[in-house]
């Protein structure tokens, strides 16, 4: 199976601290960080940062599935900064959908790492997303069928740098435990692409 095709520009927007247009095939996002800055009383912590994200869906408002999403990104970026080193402020993560293929969150959550990089704030280990799918004849694909109806699973993991462990993970449909095991396998092969290429991304920069 070929990896995935991915492509940055780093800094593209001039009022957050760091940002980043980041596709993966056809899906597109376009991320921002804010921060640390000073929280607001009702948010702020005595011993570490509030992580918040935040997820603009292509039109319309967010709905539930957005709502998803950002908890996830939420997550992630909160298991990721070194929060601890900034305590009483926020760090604010804002991922926009520009065009969605299927591989919508792990586009966000590698977009959101690239903009905390490219932001210079502290991390413990940077982190990268894979998603990839089971269609009806059984075939592991990194791009979804066309027809929703052809999907029979998805599976969503989260890798950090360090160790390659997995910090999250999202899944759905029917699969058995040996299609698990072989998407986990694809994916932790596929996120050591992903880590190189954020590597380069900011060589160049």
């Amino acid at each position: 199976m070929s990896k995935l095709k991915s492509n940055c520009k780093l800094g593209v927007l001039s009022r957050p601290d760091g940002s980043v247009l980041f596709s993966q095939d056809e899906t597109t996002v376009i991320a921002g960080v804010y921060g640390p800055v000073e929280s607001k009383a009702n948010k702020a912590l005595v011993e570490k940062a509030c992580v918040e994200a935040h997820f603009r869906p292509k039109s319309g408002l967010p709905g539930v599935k957005d709502r998803l999403n950002e908890s996830i990104i939420r997550n992630v970026c909160e298991a990721a900064i070194a929060s601890t080193l900034y305590p009483r402020t926020s760090v604010v993560v804002v991922i926009q959908e520009m065009q969605n293929n299927g591989q919508l969150i792990s586009c966000a959550l590698n977009a959101a790492c690239l903009t905390l990089l490219d932001s210079g704030i502290d991390m413990k280990c940077m982190f990268a997303a894979v998603t990839c799918f089971i269609d009806k004849e059984e075939n592991l694909l990194f791009t979804p069928p066309l027809n929703e109806d052809e999907v029979k699973a998805m599976f969503m993991f989260v890798f950090e740098s360090v160790e390659k462990n997995i910090i999250a993970s999202h899944t759905s449909g029917s699969f058995s435990v040996e299609q698990y095991k072989d998407a986990l396998s694809l994916c932790k092969e596929e996120c050591t692409n992903i880590f190189d290429f954020f590597k380069r991304s900011l060589t160049i920069k």
